[in-house]
């Protein structure tokens, strides 16, 4: 199987440090920061990523299970929402909404509300997240 990587290095305390990730294809080499995830400054942060992350292994795991229904997608489109809150004296990410729509002929709502429940459940990010609530509105286009 494969194993992929990513890497850290922060730099300093943490309200004025900074720090760089970059991924292991180098897809993506960024920095964050203190605003950058706390507030709204510029660079990236950790529950950006792992958005990123649940949202496409989601929409694969969608079209995947659409596809052996017998009804292959035309598009699936999925956001992610991670919350990112202080709980007990630390922070903590208590829930993902996955929201997501796609555009499949010939199927009905009903079948594609279970594939979506299906997909959210095969899904490794999912599962990988399984100490967070993960919710999802999946609409049919």
């Amino acid at each position: 199987m494969v194993t992929r990587t990513a890497e850290a290095e922060w730099r300093g305390g943490l309200p004025d440090g900074s720090g760089h990730m970059r991924f292991g294809s180098l897809a993506f080499d960024g920095p964050f920061d203190f605003r950058s995830r706390m507030e709204n400054g510029k660079g990236t942060n950790p529950e950006e990523l792992i958005g990123a992350a649940h949202a496409g292994c989601f929409s694969m795991a969608l079209s995947y299970a659409l596809t052996q229904a017998g009804f292959p997608p035309e598009r699936v489109h999925t956001t992610a929402k991670v919350h990112f809150e202080m709980r007990d004296g630390g922070f903590v990410i208590p829930r993902i909404d996955l929201v997501t729509e796609a555009t499949v002929p010939g199927l009905d709502s009903a079948r594609f509300a279970e594939q979506a429940q299906a997909a959210k459940a095969g899904c490794p990010v999912s599962k990988a997240l399984a100490g967070v609530e993960i919710t999802l509105h999946a609409t049919l286009v």
